[in-house]
């Protein structure tokens, strides 16, 4: 008697289990149950479902794809609270489409990178001939820029009213202050450190930093001109 192979059920990762989690996630403001729902059930699905869509999809080739991988993930966790289930969409096609749509972004920004390139490291073989390379400035340049973007971001503190924007201006000097004493340095991690200190959610504090991003854009423009 000839015994018929099984065939090999696929092993879900995103099932009815983890959309009623995000969900439920969306729905509550208890932080440590946004917490225990995130830990063990949210980030594992996130975890395969961008790996598996960098291989589906040969985004294997962009550089630093790691990186980009992880940075994905901490991405992820910044948008979680715009998932809306009255629109008929589920949540893994959803995010499915927009983690999709986020490494494409990274591919056009990487051709345009590339060509941009080509130029730089021509002229950079011309220059090499003449001019030998000392970090001694940009080291120096590095550690103004970011003494006076703490100097605003205390400026910043001084002025700000909104509760949320005091704690999480707080937080960003605090991290500042420590960065050296921060391990892991990513995206992902910076949101945990800053959601310990402020004891605010990730969406009150994306709403916060996007007020603050304006200043910062300010500030850089400023210090690209030297004005400041």
């Amino acid at each position: 008697m000839i015994k018929k192979k099984r065939k090999k059920s696929k092993r879900l990762y995103f099932t009815e289990i983890h959309e009623k989690a995000i969900i439920d996630y969306c729905n509550t403001e208890d932080r440590y149950l946004k917490s225990q729902l995130y830990i063990n059930y949210i980030h594992p699905a996130f975890d395969e479902m961008v790996d598996k869509i960098v291989y589906t999809y040969k985004f294997t080739t962009l550089p630093n794809i790691d990186f980009l991988r992880e940075e994905c993930k901490a991405w992820l966790v910044t948008i979680l609270d715009k998932y809306d289930p009255n629109r008929g969409s589920k949540a893994f096609s959803y995010f499915s489409v927009i983690t999709k749509n986020w490494f494409i972004h990274k591919v056009k920004k990487a051709i345009k990178r590339s060509r941009t390139e080509i130029v730089i490291d021509n002229i950079t073989i011309v220059e090499e001939r003449l001019v030998t390379y000392n970090t001694y400035v940009s080291d120096r340049q590095h550690e103004e820029f970011f003494r006076h973007l703490l100097e605003n971001v205390s400026a910043w503190l001084a002025e700000a009213e909104k509760p949320n924007d005091i704690k999480v201006l707080k937080a960003i000097k605090t991290l500042f202050e420590h960065s050296n004493d921060i391990e892991i340095f990513n995206k992902k991690a910076i949101y945990l450190y800053m959601r310990e200190i402020t004891n605010l959610n990730t969406k009150q504090i994306a709403s916060s930093l996007s007020n603050l991003r304006l200043r910062y854009k300010e500030f850089k423009k400023d210090w690209e001109n030297g004005e400041i």
